[in-house]
């Protein structure tokens, strides 16, 4: 099986034209914790290899590469020469994704607007049933009313699931290998992010990946796998080929 990596992030420095390819340098840091007895990983710097053809598909530019998040699929190799390579490792991009960058300043706004309405709104229907609620008290001075506040405090809240409805079992997502064809394909960028926004708001991914039990090789949900790695998810849910 040939070799694979996926990188996530910003260029940390110039983009570099040569005669079929550009070149630029990434980095990533490791793990937040590694295996007991076992030294974590520290920061690796990489230069990354992209044909121009599929560099120039991206939209992307000198000065845009620098501040565009983007996900780098392919393989590594050290047979680059230094000058050309400064990178501790060098990649050969076979495919990079632009991800979406949406404004959480914006997004944030946008749901402290909407939160306020429904305040609004609940203060409001509270105003018209509080005449009636004085009335019932006179005819029927026995009967005790809990004001409506006090009912919805008494509701148990629900409760969110931990992992998506479905899910089978947790794996380390290190553990997923991902089969040459998935990595030769593009998933749709607006479909992404609405699952990256999915993650945000719930802790977990809106489905399970599917996975053979035995090798851990994906065979569907390579969205939410480009997800997860994003969200630098260290477990992923899943359930099994011979589950579904």
């Amino acid at each position: 099986m040939p070799h694979k990596m996926t990188l996530t992030g910003s260029a940390t420095g110039p983009l570099r034209e040569y005669d079929r390819y550009v070149a630029f340098d990434m980095r990533e840091k490791g793990s937040p914790s590694a295996p007991k007895g076992l030294k974590k990983s520290t920061f690796i710097s990489y230069t990354v290899f992209v044909a121009k053809k599929a560099f120039n598909k991206t939209g992307l530019t000198k000065k845009s590469i620098m501040h565009e998040k983007f996900l780098i699929q392919g393989e590594p190799t050290l047979d680059i020469p230094i000058d050309e390579c400064p990178g501790e490792i060098g990649v050969i991009c076979f495919q990079i994704t632009v991800l979406p960058n949406k404004n959480d300043k914006e997004a944030n706004e946008s749901k402290d607007k909407k939160e306020a309405k429904q305040e609004v709104a609940a203060t409001k229907q509270e105003e018209k049933q509080e005449p009636v609620a004085k009335e019932a008290k006179t005819v029927q001075p026995e009967v005790n009313e809990t004001p409506i506040q006090e009912k919805k405090a008494a509701q148990p809240k629900k409760q969110q699931p931990i992992q998506p409805k479905g899910t089978k079992d947790v794996v380390s997502f290190e553990d997923i290998i991902v089969p040459e064809a998935f990595l030769k394909t593009r998933p749709n960028p607006v479909k992404t992010e609405e699952v990256i926004e999915f993650v945000k708001r719930t802790g977990h991914l809106d489905k399970p990946l599917t996975i053979e039990k035995e090798t851990k090789v994906l065979k569907d949900g390579y969205r939410r796998y480009i997800v997860a790695k994003t969200m630098k998810m260290d477990n992923v849910p899943v359930v099994y080929d011979d589950q579904k």
